[in-house]
């Protein structure tokens, strides 16, 4: 009989989760940062093991909010956490047990029904004795907690260790049941994916302060029927078969001050130019088309503490 359920990754932000995500569905379904806080959805990825099917959701890392956004995001993780089969909560290597892993262990305590799993993240930015060491303290901190924990993993999403012993520690957790999904290896709407590929490559060219203030809108995404014979774009796309259908996609990076605006632009738009193009690349591999990607940045203040802004980005 197979098995197929729901298994929720959750931890503090910047501990893994996105990579671990990745790294188990074998494509990157959810964006990845250096940035704390790079996630801004449930992401759902599918892991398919022979007859068996986990779906993988990985949330916002859990955090002590400064904005509306913060803690819809908090909220949106927590109410989750009572929907799936089991939890995988990441605690890095590279860090000590603190106070925020503490504040997820008591919600995960006042749940008691799901199977829970304690991943150790990031198994391969230290030496194997402190690998070891963050287990013997992980098995503690459960103890002290009161959490019981069906399996302690150690690994790493980079180099793969242990990825498809926890990959099959999870099938194995799943009830009984029929696949929930086909082939696909996430349910995110193109629109969703396109416009958090485009995030990822805001945040990797933007200064430390300015990331968090970044939210993308996809205004109109659409192949296009007809191209001039005048096409600026042709250019781009020299060698590529004529027929090769065209993909237009107009987004929107919002940012809360007009300050920040000419931050997002750089100098005569050319970090704009190199958002577009980094994402760009990434947009034709998830969709198989040519994309011709038209981006703008404009100003909503204080969108992150602003419900009707919120709502209308999706959060």
């Amino acid at each position: 009989m197979s098995r197929s359920g729901f298994a929720i990754l959750i931890g503090r932000p910047n501990v893994g989760k996105s990579t671990l995500t990745n790294a188990l569905v074998g494509q990157a379904v959810a964006i990845t940062s250096s940035r704390p806080q790079t996630t801004r959805h449930t992401i759902r990825g599918v892991l398919n093991r022979g007859e068996d099917q986990v779906v993988l959701v990985d949330t916002p890392g859990i955090h002590r909010p400064r904005t509306l956004l913060g803690r819809r995001l908090n909220d949106l993780v927590l109410a989750t956490l009572a929907e799936v089969d089991v939890v995988v909560l990441c605690l890095p290597a590279d860090q000590r047990v603190g106070p925020g892993d503490r504040f997820i262990a008591e919600r995960l305590r006042e749940l008691r029904r799901q199977r829970l799993v304690v991943v150790i993240t990031k198994a391969d930015s230290v030496p194997r004795e402190v690998v070891a060491e963050r287990l013997m303290e992980a098995d503690g901190f459960a103890t002290e907690m009161g959490l019981e924990v069906a399996e302690f993993v150690p690994v790493s999403a980079l180099d793969g260790a242990n990825v498809d012993e926890l990959a099959g520690v999870l099938a194995e957790m799943m009830p009984e049941g029929p696949r929930l999904f086909g082939d696909e290896l996430t349910d995110q709407p193109e629109r969703v994916v396109v416009a958090e590929l485009i995030r990822e490559a805001a945040l990797e060219r933007l200064r430390d302060e300015l990331p968090h203030s970044v939210a993308v809108d996809i205004d109109e995404m659409g192949l296009r029927e007809g191209r001039p014979e005048d096409d600026p774009l042709m250019d781009i796309y020299a060698g590529r078969p004529e027929d090769d259908p065209l993909m237009d996609i107009y987004a929107v990076l919002y940012v809360e001050r007009a300050s920040q605006k000419p931050i997002v632009l750089g100098r005569r738009g050319e970090l704009l130019k190199q958002i577009g193009k980094e994402s760009r690349g990434k947009i034709e591999a998830l969709l198989g088309n040519r994309v011709y990607l038209d981006l703008h940045v404009k100003v909503a203040k204080d969108w992150q503490n602003n419900p009707s802004q919120l709502r209308r980005l999706g959060f």
